[in-house]
């Protein structure tokens, strides 16, 4: 049954692809097969994996649009209520809108619809227009849907084993350090050190990435020290712990002689003076 299910991603998707690139490719010698559609008949696929767009990306193909029109017809196809639905061009489509088209240039391919959710997936992978959390939803998705190992997937989108890898790791990400990967607040080489830590520790660096500016080489050097951190022994812990207690407590004799009271409470030192002159005359002897 697995087997069926690779053999269908494989050969549909190949198939899908063929299909349209040969409509493109025929649309420029057959001007027949491009239609003028209003615009807002277009429905946009449901499929779509991209869930975030450049804004000012699509604000120059709007200007560029507006200007010279649209050179590359979309792709759409006809559902069973007869509505057109979109297949490729869902940037092209949001510029058009945006440059105020009312009617959009498309191409209405013959497509067995099986296959749309694949092709969406492929087709921004291909184009390499997703971010990177959305890349690896995506693989998830065909990994989950169609029983493939890494290795299967890497074959049928001509991408390293080892990216595939990496890229669906992402998705160990604590949820707001994906939208700061998303957000580009760090980098994917910050990712992918931070996807080795526990969630709780997770955004506790990304901040700490963010907020102090630092390289992917200080975020590896700050996720050694931590690392090193955790591998301390109980026994080893329980030493440090021990032999901190202990200075906090000599410490507290050598501030008593000069302070009304001193308390150790955990992790806080609290001095008490008995007037602003012993206080006067505390700070004196710590400038010196």
């Amino acid at each position: 049954m697995q087997g069926k299910k690779r053999q269908v991603l494989g050969r549909g998707l190949s198939e899908l692809l063929s299909e349209t690139e040969r409509a493109y490719e025929n649309h420029s010698g057959n001007q027949e097969r491009v239609v003028e559609l209003e615009i807002d008949e277009v429905i946009p696929n449901p499929y779509q994996p991209r869930k975030t767009f450049n804004h000012e990306a699509l604000d120059e193909l709007a200007a560029s649009i507006k200007e010279y029109g649209l050179l590359q017809p979309i792709l759409v196809y006809q559902n069973e209520k007869q509505e057109y639905v979109l297949i490729a061009g869902e940037r092209r489509l949001r510029a058009s809108k945006l440059a105020g088209l009312e009617s959009i240039k498309a191409i209405v391919a013959e497509i067995d619809l099986k296959y749309l959710q694949e092709f969406a997936l492929i087709e921004n992978i291909q184009r390499e227009d997703l971010n990177p959390i959305e890349l690896a939803q995506a693989y998830s998705e065909l990994v989950e849907k169609y029983h493939l190992t890494h290795e299967e997937l890497a074959q049928r989108i001509q991408k390293s084993r080892a990216q595939v890898t990496n890229t669906i790791r992402m998705m160990q990400l604590e949820q707001e350090v994906q939208e700061m990967l998303v957000t580009n607040a760090i980098t994917q080489g910050h990712a992918k050190i931070l996807v080795a830590l526990p969630r709780d520790e997770q955004l506790k660096i990304a901040h700490s990435i963010v907020g102090q500016k630092l390289s992917v080489s200080q975020t590896e050097q700050m996720v050694k020290k931590f690392k090193s951190d955790s591998k301390k022994s109980p026994k080893n812990r329980t030493q440090d712990t021990n032999e901190m207690s202990e200075k906090c407590l000599e410490l507290c004799e050598v501030l008593q002689s000069y302070c009304h009271s001193v308390k150790l409470n955990g992790s806080k030192l609290m001095i008490e003076f008995a007037s602003q002159t012993q206080i006067a005359d505390f700070l004196e002897k710590i400038k010196r």
